[in-house]
C-alpha cells in the first residue's frame, strides 16, 4: 500500500493533477463550442449537464431551454442549414438523451451536421443502477456518423474537434458524444462524492482507497493543460475535370436539358448567391426541392412550379444537383429511359440509390453538387439554353398556377377554402420572410402555392417526413435571422407536438408566427384510408382553440373562420404587426375540404 501511494504521488506530480483547481470540464466544452463559432446552445436542463450550460453562458454562449429535448435537436438543425456550421444541443442523460432520437434520425436523413451532447452516469457508476443510466452510444451509433464517450478531462477538447470536423465532412450528419457525470464537475465536487459512503481503514479498505484515488487522478490528470481548440479541415468530395468535361459535353448537345435541385445545394462551400447567380447564367430550367426551395427567388423565368413528371419525360438530359432517387421521385420511376442521367452526390450510396433497376445515371459523380455546377457553368461558356424549351415549361407552369387560383375561389361545403387563404398569405409575405414547414395536407398545398422569396428560405424536415418540426425550427430560424419574418406553416395535427413552444418563444423573446389549417383532421391519411379501407379511425381531430392556448402561453392568438373570412388580409397584416411588437402570433384558421390534391399518397 506504501509502494501504491508512492507511485500515486508520482503520477499526480507526472500528469499534473491539480486538486485545489476550481474549474470543471463544462469550461473547456464550452471554449471548444466558441472557438468553432457556435453562437446558439440548445436544451433542456439536467444536473448532468449543468456545468457545460453554465460555462456557455459566461463564454456569451446564448443558452436557449426549451420544452422538449426533440425541439432542442430541431432548432440545432435549423441553426446548422442556415448557418452553414455545426448546430448545437445539450440534452440531460437517460431520457433528456432518449427524446432526441427521432429529431437525430430526422437530422442524419436531412444531412444536417448537429452535435447532440448528452449527459450520462459517472464513469464509475456506470452498470451499477445509476440514476438514467442506459447504453447511449448503442442507441445513437445506427444515427450517427460518430458516436463517442469522454473518459477524462484532458480528452474533451479532442473528442469534440474531432467530432464537430466529423459533421461537417463529406456528406453533413449528426454526431453524439456523451459526457461522464464526473467529467464534468471540478476535483472537490467529484472527490467529495466518491468518498462520501467509503470509511473504510481495513487492508481492503486502503487497496479501495488507492483505486478511487488513481481513478479520480486518472480523470483530472492533464486536465488544464493548454491544447488546441481551433476547427480542423473538413473534406469535401469534389468532381474531376475529367468528369466535369464529359457533362460539357452532353449539356452542349442537349436541347431539353433540366436541372432538379435538392437540399445538398445549399450545403458550405458554395454560398447560396454564387449558385444562384450561377443557375441564371446556365439558364437551364429548374426544379427546386427540400432547401433548395427559393433558390431562384419569388419569380424566376427558370423556376419550374408545376408538371415535373411531364417535363422529365420530355427531357432529353436531366442533372441531379443533390436529389435522390427515392420516393420523391418514384424510385428513379419518374426518369425516362431516353434521358442522359447526369448524378451528382456526396454520398455515393444516395447517388446511386435504385440505380440500374428503374433508372440509370449517364454520368455518377460523387461529389459536391453546388461545386460541380460553378465547375460546369464555367466550362460551359457561350453555352445558351434552347428558349423555346423554357418558355414552353413556363407556359405550362402558369397554365396550372391559373387553374390553382381558380379552385381557391371556389367556397367550400363549410369553413374556408384553404387554397384561398395560401393565396392572402403569398400577397402579403415579405422579401425577407423565412418558411417552417411542418404538417401534411395543409402544408403540401401551400408546397404548391406559396412561393419563398429566395435561397434558404425554406426549411422543412426531409426525407423522413417527421411532424413536429415547427417550433424548434423556427427558433432556431428567428435565432439565425433576428429580422426576418419567419412563418410556421402547420396542420393542426402536427401543431400538438410543439405548441408547447409558445411558451419558448415568449421567454427568449423570439417572436414567430404560426399559420394553422385547422380542419379538425389528419387529412393526409384520412384522404386514402376512408375510400380505401371505409372508416375514419384514428383520423379525426376536434376544431380546438389553438389560439386560446397560444394566448395562455403568454403570446397571441387570433381565431379566422367564415365569420370573419372578408378579414383575412387584415387579420394578417395584424399578426405581422404583433410579431413586429415582439409577440409570438398563432393564427387559428378553421379550413374545408377540397379535392386540390385527390389522387396523392401519404406513403
Amino acid at each position: 500500500i506504501g509502494c501504491g501511494h508512492r507511485m500515486l504521488k508520482i503520477y499526480t506530480c507526472l500528469f499534473q493533477v491539480d486538486m485545489k483547481s476550481t474549474r470543471h470540464g463544462g469550461e473547456t466544452v464550452a471554449e471548444v463550442l466558441k472557438a468553432h463559432g457556435v453562437r446558439f446552445l440548445f436544451t433542456l436542463p439536467g444536473g448532468h449537464i449543468s456545468p457545460i450550460l453554465v460555462a456557455c453562458e459566461k463564454l456569451g454562449i446564448r443558452v436557449v431551454d426549451t420544452r422538449h429535448e426533440a425541439t432542442a435537436v430541431f432548432a440545432a438543425d435549423a441553426v446548422a442549414r442556415l448557418s452553414g456550421t455545426v448546430g448545437v444541443a445539450v440534452t440531460t442523460a437517460g431520457p433528456g438523451v432518449t427524446n432526441t432520437v427521432t429529431a437525430m434520425k430526422n437530422a442524419q436523413m436531412a444531412e444536417s451536421p448537429v452535435l447532440l451532447i448528452g449527459g450520462s452516469a459517472a464513469r464509475l457508476q456506470k452498470g451499477r443502477g445509476a440514476l438514467q443510466d442506459i447504453d447511449q452510444l448503442s442507441l445513437f451509433k445506427p444515427l450517427c456518423k460518430f458516436c463517442a464517450s469522454v473518459n477524462s478531462v484532458r480528452e474533451i477538447a479532442p473528442v469534440l474537434r474531432k467530432a464537430i470536423a466529423i459533421a461537417q465532412c463529406d456528406t453533413p450528419g449528426p454526431v453524439f458524444v456523451e459526457f461522464p457525470l464526473d467529467i464534468l464537475y471540478p476535483y472537490h465536487l467529484v472527490e467529495r462524492e466518491v468518498f462520501k459512503n467509503f470509511t473504510s481503514k481495513s487492508l481492503l479498505g486502503k487497496i479501495v482507497n488507492w483505486y478511487l484515488r488513481s481513478y479520480i487522478g486518472n480523470l483530472f490528470a492533464g486536465a488544464w493543460e493548454m491544447q488546441d481548440l481551433s476547427p480542423l479541415p473538413v473534406n469535401l468530395p469534389k468532381a474531376s475535370k475529367g468528369q466535369v468535361q464529359q457533362c460539357v459535353e452532353l449539356i452542349s448537345r442537349a436541347k431539353k436539358p433540366v436541372i432538379i435541385l435538392g437540399s445538398q445545394v445549399t450545403l458550405p462551400p458554395t454560398p447560396v448567391k454564387i449558385l444562384r447567380d450561377t443557375l441564371e447564367e446556365l439558364g437551364i430550367p429548374c426544379f427546386l426541392g427540400g432547401m433548395a426551395r427559393g433558390m431562384l427567388g419569388k419569380n424566376s423565368p427558370l423556376h419550374i412550379r408545376q408538371n415535373r413528371r411531364d417535363a422529365l419525360k420530355e427531357a432529353d438530359v436531366v442533372i441531379l444537383a443533390g436529389t435522390v432517387c427515392d420516393f420523391r421521385l418514384s424510385f428513379g420511376g419518374i426518369l425516362s429511359k431516353r434521358s442522359k442521367i447526369i448524378a451528382v452526390n456526396r454520398n455515393r450510396e444516395q447517388l446511386l440509390k435504385n440505380a440500374y433497376v428503374l433508372w440509370k445515371p449517364t454520368v455518377a459523380i460523387q461529389g459536391d453538387a453546388a461545386c460541380f455546377l460553378v465547375s460546369l457553368c464555367q466550362a460551359l461558356k457561350g453555352y445558351s439554353c434552347p428558349q423555346d424549351w423554357v418558355t414552353g415549361l413556363k407556359e405550362v407552369d402558369r397554365i396550372k398556377e391559373k387553374a390553382n387560383r381558380e379552385k381557391a375561389e371556389k367556397p367550400t361545403e363549410q369553413h374556408l377554402n384553404p387554397l384561398k387563404l395560401l393565396h392572402h398569405l403569398d400577397n402579403l409575405l415579405p422579401e425577407d420572410s423565412l418558411l417552417i414547414a411542418d404538417g401534411g395536407d395543409f402544408v403540401a398545398s401551400a408546397a404548391y402555392i406559396v412561393k419563398p422569396r429566395g435561397p434558404l428560405t425554406w426549411l422543412d424536415p426531409g426525407a423522413f417526413g417527421t411532424l413536429g418540426v415547427g417550433g424548434g425550427f423556427a427558433l432556431g430560424a428567428k435565432l439565425c435571422r433576428p429580422d426576418s419574418e419567419v412563418w410556421i406553416i402547420y396542420g393542426d395535427g402536427s401543431l400538438g407536438f410543439s405548441i408547447m413552444e409558445f411558451d419558448t418563444f415568449v421567454r427568449h423573446k423570439t417572436p414567430v408566427i404560426a399559420l394553422v389549417g385547422n380542419d379538425a383532421c389528419w387529412s393526409q391519411i384520412s384522404r386514402e384510408q376512408v375510400p380505401m379501407l371505409g372508416s375514419n379511425v384514428a383520423c379525426g381531430l376536434d376544431y380546438i382553440d389553438y389560439h386560446v392556448v397560444a394566448k395562455g402561453l403568454g403570446g397571441k392568438g387570433f381565431l379566422l373562420n367564415r365569420e370573419n373570412e372578408d378579414q383575412t388580409e387584415e387579420l394578417i397584416r395584424t399578426a405581422q404587426s404583433e410579431c413586429r411588437q415582439g409577440h409570438p402570433v398563432l393564427l387559428n384558421v378553421l379550413i374545408g375540404k377540397t379535392d386540390f390534391r385527390e389522387g396523392s399518397i401519404a406513403v
